[in-house]
């Protein structure tokens, strides 16, 4: 009977202490945020969803090469002579088509180490944090400004100088070789100055 007694005022007891811990909050005023109507105050240094500003990217792959995930995939095609691709935003002239610049959201792990080795400062976090998909391959953002009939133009583009290069090459090197077969040309003699004068 007295084990009965000491279970049900231990149990009294515990449930007399958790009730003084819950009135105590009850008329504390409330720290929850109603997200989404209401968003978290993200602190100075977050690191979110990067961007990339197209127009200050030079196509250097030092981010992708940075990356320890391997989340971000550039392609570039270099530009044909009389092509202007315009300088960056800091003053650097743009040698490279940029054909392909994904990034993998869904395996980026948000360290921020490709954000500092640009040269250009073109790819940066931002404090954009609601980005879900129902998808995986949704995840992949393309931030490419060229349109897909552009981007291979640039290609063929390039793949046609290369060629016309090669042949160029190809022309030359069969003029080198054929002027290093041909017989050399008998030297004529010349007449004397000093018989004529005589």
């Amino acid at each position: 009977m007295r084990d009965y007694i000491y279970n049900f005022w231990q149990g009294l007891y515990t449930i007399l202490i958790g009730m003084k811990v819950t009135f105590k909050h009850l008329f504390v005023p409330a720290v929850t945020i109603q997200y989404p109507s209401v968003k978290p105050q993200m602190p100075e240094r977050e690191r979110n969803r990067l961007y990339v500003n197209m127009d200050d990217c030079i196509g250097c792959d030092q981010c992708a090469r940075a990356c320890p995930v391997n989340c971000i995939e550039i392609e570039t095609v270099k530009s044909i002579p009389g092509e202007d691709l315009g300088t960056t935003s800091n003053g650097k002239k743009k040698a490279l088509w940029v054909t392909t610049f994904n990034i993998d959201f869904a395996k980026c792990c948000y360290c921020q180490l490709c954000v500092f080795p640009c040269p250009t400062e073109c790819i940066y976090m931002t404090d954009v944090y609601e980005f879900s998909e129902f998808k995986r391959e949704d995840l992949v953002f393309d931030f490419v400004t060229l349109l897909p009939a552009e981007r291979i133009q640039k290609k063929k583009n390039f793949e046609e100088m290369q060629a016309k290069k090669e042949a160029e090459k190809i022309a030359a090197a069969k003029k080198a070789a054929a002027q290093a077969n041909k017989p050399p040309e008998p030297k004529q003699d010349k007449p004397d100055n000093k018989e004529e004068n005589i």
